[in-house]
């Protein structure tokens, strides 16, 4: 599985793409695992965006390997 970060979380993170190995399971299991190895990624856990394979999507959305799951932080600006 791709996972893409944006913005904010791509910098907690250091990396804009990352690769997992996972079976099936929800977008919202892909995110604690980041937020277990990312800590500081928790502050957004009630703000992010996800989309699956470029579909906005939610948390409980399914994935499996293979998938390209991308989580954004809120966007702001004027």
């Amino acid at each position: 599985m791709t996972v893409r970060l944006f913005a904010r979380l791509r910098d907690i993170a250091g990396a804009s793409e990352l690769v997992r190995e996972v079976g099936e399971g929800t977008a919202r299991e892909v995110w604690d695992d980041l937020v277990r190895e990312f800590p500081p990624l928790g502050a957004y856990t009630a703000s992010i965006s996800v989309a699956i394979n470029t579909d906005y999507a939610r948390l409980d959305g399914r994935v499996k390997d293979g998938d390209e799951v991308a989580f954004l932080p809120p966007v702001s600006g004027g």
